[in-house]
């Protein structure tokens, strides 16, 4: 569940927007890991060639574009550590060198540093705001920091570093090492990012990619060198990684130890098509008992989420866009969620079409309920609903599937119950999206929460 919060402003937060999370538990391979990070970190992540060319090219308009295109950058390049690792700085003569759960990085040094960074300085000083000129420079302020004092090459990076005892026999090996440590270098609280506030959306999201690109070098980056793992002192600080969890872990451990991942499917079979087409059912000609719409009723989320809204929480995998680009593109200027859960929504629908509709529990026939977003197998949706509602006993109360066909669905089977049971169906559509979208961009701009209920009558 990835819900989402409001800020001490106020304002809508989506965490995992810029706090990158993989659930590891699901992960079966490396490949797999590999073709995620593509999707999530590389595919919208320009390299550092890739901003100097454009730099050089004038391909930057504004000094968004560019800072944009540089925390996409810084993202891309920790793309293992977001999702994977904790870095923690320990004094070389401390660090322990047979555990299996403890890894250094082998580095090589990045190509051209020294050039990007010089032209990304003096791109930014050429560069015209795009919004305005003190909220850029402090973001600036933060990213610069972070990318000129990178030392490293970014474009083939290995998941799984090496431990220790193995980074130790490989000669010449170069990781990150510190002169020294201030274990209270100061770093954003995780209050700080969330009631981060700007008054333009786009800067928002970006002051928040730059906070949190700060966390990720909890130390004075300007000290920071590559040196040869042979060559390090005792008093020297290295860089540690350690999984973040224990699913990381038992993920490195099965990928270290060849274990095969569970066996897929090979091969989408080939659809068959009906060996007759299904017609058209005439409901009027082939049923006895018609439906009848006796009430209807709809439930909204409370808290309405913006265009802008969804624009201040553009995650690092978004291409770039704009509230009106949204709104041209969906026709949606906003939407709404609910900190409510799911079942409380279909509850409070049920309840308002039953007193709509006139009836009373005792009289409703069966129950259906219709979603793709619960979370709850055992008991359906529908029979919870029915013991709620003060319903003892129908003659069905089941869930229904079926995403965006719910509502035809729904109706459908209520038309069939009819023919048994001869008494009221009531049937209850509800979604709740808002906390299970993510870094989807299409659905964030699209889907929200809410509920609706038909009672269906002979």
């Amino acid at each position: 569940m990835k819900p989402f919060v409001i800020n001490s402003h106020g304002r809508l937060v989506f965490p995992f927007n810029f706090l990158p999370t993989l659930d590891f538990s699901v992960m079966e391979s490396l490949e797999q890991l590999d073709a995620v990070i593509e999707r999530d970190f590389e595919a919208k992540a320009p390299t550092g060639t890739d901003i100097l060319e454009r730099v050089e090219s004038g391909g930057y308009e504004t000094r968004y574009d560019l800072l944009r295109d540089v925390a996409l950058n810084l993202f891309w390049v920790n793309r293992y550590a977001f999702t994977m690792y904790e870095k923690r700085p320990t004094r070389w003569r401390d660090v322990p060198r047979g555990r299996e759960d403890v890894f250094l990085p082998a580095v090589t040094p990045w190509e051209d540093g020294e050039r990007k960074v010089a032209a990304v300085r003096d791109a930014y000083d050429r560069l015209e705001p795009a919004f305005g000129p003190d909220a850029e420079d402090r973001i600036f302020d933060v990213l610069f920091d972070v990318f000129a004092n990178r030392r490293h090459h970014a474009t083939e990076l290995p998941a799984i570093k090496p431990t220790v005892s193995e980074i130790l026999n490989e000669r010449g090996a170069l990781t990150f090492c510190l002169p020294g440590h201030d274990p209270d270098y100061p770093t954003y609280a995780y209050e700080q990012i969330r009631d981060a506030s700007e008054d333009v959306a786009e800067l928002e999201a970006l002051r928040r990619m730059a906070m949190v690109l700060h966390n990720q070098y909890p130390w004075d980056r300007s000290q920071t060198r590559l040196e040869d793992v042979g060559a390090l002192g005792d008093d020297d600080f290295v860089v540690l990684f350690s999984p973040r969890d224990r699913q990381v872990l038992d993920f490195i451990e099965r990928v270290r130890d060849g274990g095969e991942a569970r066996p897929r499917t090979a091969r989408t079979p080939e659809a068959h098509k009906p060996v007759k087409p299904y017609p058209p059912v005439m409901v009027s000609r082939q049923f006895k008992v018609m439906p009848r719409l006796e009430a209807l009723s709809a439930v909204k989320g409370e808290v309405v989420c913006t265009n802008d809204d969804v624009i201040r929480n553009s995650a690092y995998n978004w291409s770039s866009m704009s509230a009106d680009d949204i709104a041209r593109k969906t026709g949606i200027q906003s939407r709404y969620y609910t900190q409510r859960g799911l079942e409380q929504i279909s509850l409070e629908a049920a309840e308002a079409a039953l007193e709509g509709a006139g009836r009373e529990p005792e009289e409703i026939g069966s129950v259906i309920f219709c979603t793709c977003t619960s979370t709850t197998l055992i008991p359906s949706v529908a029979s919870w609903l029915s013991g709620q509602l003060g319903i003892q006993q129908t003659h069905g109360s089941f869930d229904v599937i079926a995403a965006c066909a719910g509502f035809p669905y729904g109706l459908a089977e209520a038309t069939r119950l009819l023919q048994e049971v001869e008494r009221p169906v009531l049937v209850v559509f509800a979604e709740k999206f808002s906390d299970k979208i993510g870094t989807v961009r299409t659905s964030r701009m699209i889907f929200g929460d809410g509920a609706a209920a038909v009672v269906i009558g002979p």
